[in-house]
Order: C-alpha cells, then structure tokens, then sequence
C-alpha cells in the first residue's frame, strides 16, 4: 500500500493547507469542480485517492479505475456519493471532532444575535442612532427561561448542549434513540420536541429524513415566541414556510447560518427584521479550518501508509 508519490485527484477549491501538505508527498492532479470529470484516460488511471471539498458524485467515481480513498473536507458529508464508493471498495474519511467546537459556539452566538438583536444593536450605534435618536429599541425576546429543544444530539449537539446549561434554560432533545449518557428530556420525533419547547436548534445532517424536516406544522408547533435556529444543513428547513412563518408572527424569529441554495439566500429572509443570517460560517475561523485541512491530509498520509483511514465514515468500513 506503500507510495510516497501516489497520485491523488483534487476537484475544485479546497483549503490551500491541503494541497500545500499534499505536495510534498504526493502527485496532485486538479480539475474543475462540476458535474462531469474533466481528465484524461491516461491521468484517470493514475488516480488513486481523492481530496474534495463538497459534492463528489457516482460518475467521477466510476471513471477512476483505481481508486481507493476519498478524503472528505468537513464533518458533513452528504455530497460525497457513499453508497457508489463502498460499491467500489473505497473508503471515504471526512473530519469530525475538530470543528465541534468552533460551530457548538456559533450556534450559541447566533441564537444570542436573534433573540437580542444584536447585529441590529451594533448598527444603530455605527449609524449614529444612538447618538441622533436615543437608545435601541428593547429586544422584544429574551434567551432568559426559554426551554431549547436541539435537533440532533451528535458530537457538536452535546457540545450546543453543555454550552447552554450555565444559561439556566431548560434543555430537551430529538433523536432517533435517546442518549444514555444525558439526563436531557429525549422526543423520539420532531413535532413532539417542537410542541414543548419554545426554541429549536437544528445539528442535523442531510439524509432523506431529515429533508424539509422543519415544515409549516413543526413551526406552527413551536409558536408565535418560538425562535428557530439553524447550523446544521440549509436543506432541513422549508424555507418558504419558514419565510411565511415569520411574515405571520407564527413564530417570533429565526437564526440562520445554512440555507437551501447557498450562496443565494431569498430576498424576502435578507429583507426581514426578526432574522439573523450568517454566510454558513460556523465552522470559519483559521484554526479550527487548518485542522480539518490537516486531518484531510493525515487521512490520506495514514492510508498510504497503513491502508487504514483515520476517520472513515461507517458506509465505507475499512477491512480489518
């Protein structure tokens, strides 16, 4: 399995740590990232490991005879056609753990900014408001005795989770099975946990069950003092019953940070009052994106090395 100048493919853009570390141990190949492979016969049989940043579809799978490893930058991997590669043999790895807690604390941030308007806050005083008008407008919400149901209680919902205790909210769950190693109150279904709390945090990956999870009914659940927070994928929510919802009162606000069509976000959510809205950053700080770009490489160090992936997702298990 042994080769220090194996060659490894790397479609589009990617965080230049990857390709900076991979060079000095491996042949790279770079093409565009879209829908087609854009290679030659001759470069595709060199291929034998990939280092992607987003989607990785079945038909660049199958034009690289001898392929045997995706590495995958970030914690979701959804992108990557998984079922096309353990069909292959291919074990794909992704990076958890190295970004829970940079995306724990924005989900904690962003549901601070839309419960107390901060970001409008700041743009009173750099407008000269304060000054020209007097004091900003009393926050109509308050995170102060709210019940926070989170929608996912993986590795980076747990860590939501112990952030939020020393705020003295009452804290409830929903996963498929409950967790034995909280005492948090599990629902073992969406609408459940959104009929008894009054904010819901999403941490959810995208599967077919969890697509449009959080429709018109969840948020009518939730109620007209009922915040809404995503970090997890944009795919989660209805976005046009969410954007309803919000013009309705029937709820009072929303955080964002994912959305259906990144980058373009509706104009209506941009337009809204009661919405904060970040450009899928969570995870966004130098440190926390140079770890997952090490990790990356690492993946793929340790597989040429010993044939066994770090961190391989569990649809691709490696062979013992």
């Amino acid at each position: 399995m042994t080769n220090s100048r194996a060659t490894i493919l790397v479609p589009g853009r990617i965080n230049p740590r990857v390709t900076e570390r991979l060079s000095a141990r491996f042949d790279l190949v770079a093409v565009p990232h879209g829908p087609d492979l854009e290679i030659s016969a001759e470069d595709a049989e060199r291929i034998r490991a990939i280092a992607v940043s987003g989607a990785l579809p079945a038909n660049w799978i199958a034009r690289l005879p001898r392929l045997e490893m995706i590495a995958s930058f970030g914690v979701g991997y959804d992108g990557v056609d998984v079922r096309a590669a353990a069909a292959r043999g291919v074990v794909v790895s992704n990076t958890p753990d190295v970004l829970n807690d940079e995306v724990a604390d924005t989900a904690i941030a962003l549901l601070l900014n839309t419960v107390r308007q901060l970001p409008q806050a700041e743009t009173w005083l750099r407008n000269g408001r304060w000054a020209s008008e007097g004091p900003f407008p009393l926050s109509p919400l308050s995170l102060k005795g709210r019940h926070v149901g989170i929608h996912g209680l993986g590795r980076i919902g747990l860590e939501i989770a112990r952030r939020l205790e020393p705020f003295k909210v009452k804290i409830s769950y929903c996963t498929r099975r409950p967790r034995p190693d909280v005492g948090y109150c599990h629902f073992p279904t969406l609408l459940g946990l959104a009929e008894a709390v009054d904010t819901l945090i999403s941490i959810v990956p995208k599967t077919p069950e969890t697509i449009g999870a959080i429709d018109a009914e969840v948020l009518r659940a939730l109620g007209p003092r009922g915040v809404l927070i995503n970090v997890g994928r944009g795919t989660t929510v209805d976005e046009p019953a969410l954007i309803a919802a919000l013009k309705a009162g029937t709820i009072a606000a929303a955080g964002l940070d994912v959305f259906m069509n990144e980058p373009q976000v509706p104009q209506d959510l941009i337009d809204l009052p009661n919405v904060s809205l970040l450009p899928h950053v969570a995870s966004a700080s130098v440190p926390t994106r140079n770890a997952m770009a090490d990790l990356v490489v690492d993946n793929l160090i340790a597989w040429f090395d010993t044939g066994r992936a770090l961190t391989p997702v569990p649809e691709t298990p490696q062979k013992t």
